[in-house]
C-alpha cells in the first residue's frame, strides 16, 4: 500500500509539470496559492473517497459509537496513538528536537507499561502536550518543497512530500522488523482501518456539519489540510511574517 502511494506521488509530480498555468495575473495568483495543478484528477478521487465514506466508513464509525462506551473509545484512541510513538520519536530526533524526543520516549515507556500497552494515558498530567511527528514534517523542516497538492485514494489530502513521508515512516516502525509476512500486512492493514474508524468517530458531527455548510467541500478540505500541515510543521508556532499577505 505504501509503495503504491509513493508511485502515485511520483506520477503526480510528472503530471503536475505538464499542467497549464493561467496567463491572467489574478487567476495565476489563485492557481499558485491553491497549489493544485491536478485539480480535476484530485476532485475525482475526492468524490470517490466521499462515496467510500458515505457507504462504509461513516456507518462503521456510527456502529462503533453505538456498541462502545466513551471510556472504551478513549482507550482505543490512546492505544493507537501509543503505537505511533516510535515513529514520532524517530522524527523528533531527525528534526533535532531532543527535548521533544525525550518527552515522546517517556510517554511511550510509561503508557506502554503502567498504562497497559497505552490504553491508559498515565502521562496526561505532564507539563507537555502529546504530539505526533512524521517524515513529511521532517522533510519540511529540512527544506524539502511540498510539491503539488494531492488527494490519495482511501487516504485523503496530501502532497508529494507527505506522500513520500507516508512511505518512509514505515521504516521507522519497529513492527516492520518484528513481524513476518503475512502477519505484517494483517497488522498494518488492521491498524490503518482501526485508525480510520477512530478518527471518523471522533469527528462525526464536525465533519458532517462542515460538509453540509461548505459551498465547495473540496476547496474547504484542501484549505484546512494545508493550514493544518503548516501548523504541524511549525509545532504550533505563529507563521513567519512573510507567510501572510499584507496587501
Amino acid at each position: 500500500m505504501m509503495l503504491r502511494l509513493f508511485l502515485i506521488a511520483a506520477g503526480a509530480t510528472v503530471l503536475a509539470g505538464c499542467a497549464s498555468v493561467p496567463a491572467d495575473p489574478i487567476a495565476r495568483a489563485a492557481y499558485e496559492e491553491a497549489n493544485d495543478p491536478l485539480e480535476p484528477l484530485n476532485r475525482a478521487i475526492f468524490a470517490f473517497n466521499m462515496e467510500v465514506d458515505r457507504a462504509v466508513l461513516e456507518p462503521v464509525a456510527r456502529g462503533y459509537r453505538r456498541v462502545t462506551t466513551p471510556g472504551i473509545r478513549e482507550g482505543v484512541h490512546n492505544f493507537l496513538r501509543n503505537l505511533r510513538a516510535p515513529v514520532t520519536f524517530a522524527n523528533d530526533l531527525l528534526q533535532g528536537e531532543i527535548q521533544r524526543a525525550a518527552q515522546t520516549s517517556w510517554d511511550f515507556v510509561m503508557n506502554s507499561t503502567v498504562g497497559i500497552l497505552g490504553f491508559f494515558d498515565v502521562t496526561d498530567d505532564a507539563d507537555w502536550e502529546p504530539h505526533e511527528e512524521d517524515l513529511g514534517q521532517t522533510l519540511a523542516v529540512w527544506g524539502v518543497k511540498e510539491g503539488p497538492y494531492l488527494v490519495l485514494p482511501f487516504h485523503g489530502p496530501a502532497n508529494v512530500r507527505d506522500a513520500a513521508g507516508l512511505f518512509g515512516d514505515r521504516y521507522f516502525d519497529p513492527f516492520v522488523y518484528r513481524l513476518q509476512p503475512p502477519d505484517d500486512a494483517r497488522f498494518f492493514s488492521g491498524r490503518t482501518v482501526a485508525g480510520a474508524v477512530d478518527a471518523r468517530e471522533r469527528t462525526l458531527e464536525e465533519f458532517n456539519e462542515l460538509r453540509r455548510t461548505s459551498l465547495d467541500f473540496y476547496v474547504t478540505a484542501r484549505s484546512l489540510y494545508q493550514q493544518s500541515r503548516n501548523n504541524q510543521i511549525r509545532n504550533g508556532a505563529p507563521a513567519p511574517l512573510g507567510d501572510f499577505n499584507l496587501e
